[in-house]
């Protein structure tokens, strides 16, 4: 059984003059679509199965990224249901220099297991078994939006 640890992934990608809008920092629909494809990945090392983004719960820009800076995605799964994969999303801006980091795009999606003919699929348990796993969801679900406001 997968555990939330075995789903975590940290990628990056440098914002580059075509990653940019008129302000010289990275277009919000780049960021998203980083996002969705790193979120894409930890949902399926979690389903075993290709995933499908179903839903994106309040992307939350607090900042840009500027041009030349490093955008770093974390991504991890936290909880599974029958079919569906809930994942926790953070960008940073990262100064390819000093390191130096911060948060500026915050997210939850839901991706849904699809079996070759593009069916749902059922995905198994997520496992929190060690500290680090139980650290991650507890962040994830600590933060996670209240749906039902």
């Amino acid at each position: 059984m997968p555990t939330v640890s075995d789903t975590y992934i940290e990628n990056r990608q440098r914002v580059q003059p075509t990653h940019t809008n008129n302000y010289e920092s990275a277009h919000g629909g780049n960021v998203v679509k980083w996002m969705d494809e790193v979120g894409a990945m930890s949902a399926m090392r979690h389903a075993g199965e290709t995933c499908v983004t179903a839903k994106i719960n309040e992307l939350d820009f607090k900042r840009p990224i500027p041009q030349g800076d490093t955008c770093v995605i974390e991504s991890y799964a936290y909880a599974a249901g029958r079919t569906s994969v809930r994942v926790r999303l953070r960008a940073f801006r990262e100064s390819p220099r000093t390191g130096e980091r911060e948060v500026t795009t915050e997210s939850y999606f839901v991706f849904v297991a699809v079996d070759e003919r593009g069916e749902p699929t059922p995905v198994p348990d997520l496992e929190t078994a060690g500290k680090r796993c139980r650290a991650l969801r507890d962040a994830a679900l600590d933060a996670e939006p209240d749906e039902t406001s």
